[in-house]
């Protein structure tokens, strides 16, 4: 199985309010970098869309490390509220729905065929990659921002 690095974030301007993701793909000493956008949207939503890009680029089952700075995500996986919502109906312990369940779902399925291990890190501390990922993601509002003025 390849080994890969995934490292992923996500930015909003407003939140809700425009937002961008990126996620950068490190494996055998190839990189790959990816980023998107989108109009109206939460910071919660961009973290999630930057770890599902990461995973739906991927073609063939991988080792993956995910680094990133949003513990919405990580701490889903590190203390498996997923398991939880998924026993519940998608529902939190305080019984309210779920927040993106479209999106866990997605997320759920692009893990399928790979080992993940979470990693959180510091955000907008000395991590190299996390900061590149940041700055690509707000660039990505940026864009944004060019196409409605």
């Amino acid at each position: 199985m390849k080994k890969v690095i995934l490292y992923t974030d996500g930015a909003c301007s407003g939140n809700p309010g425009m937002g961008g993701w990126a996620s950068i793909l490190r494996c055998g000493g190839h990189e790959k970098v990816l980023s998107g956008g989108e109009k109206e949207t939460t910071n919660n939503r961009m973290e999630l869309m930057g770890v599902i890009s990461g995973l739906e680029a991927l073609k063939e089952p991988c080792e993956i490390e995910v680094y990133s700075d949003s513990a919405y995500v990580v701490n889903a996986f590190l203390q498996d509220w997923v398991s939880y919502w998924l026993m519940s109906g998608w529902r939190t312990k305080g019984k309210t729905p779920v927040q993106n369940v479209e999106l866990w779902q997605r997320l759920l399925n692009a893990m399928q065929n790979h080992k993940v291990v979470w990693n959180k890190v510091k955000g907008h501390a000395d991590n190299e990659l996390n900061n590149r990922c940041d700055e690509i993601a707000r660039g990505e509002i940026e864009k944004l921002k060019k196409s409605e003025g």
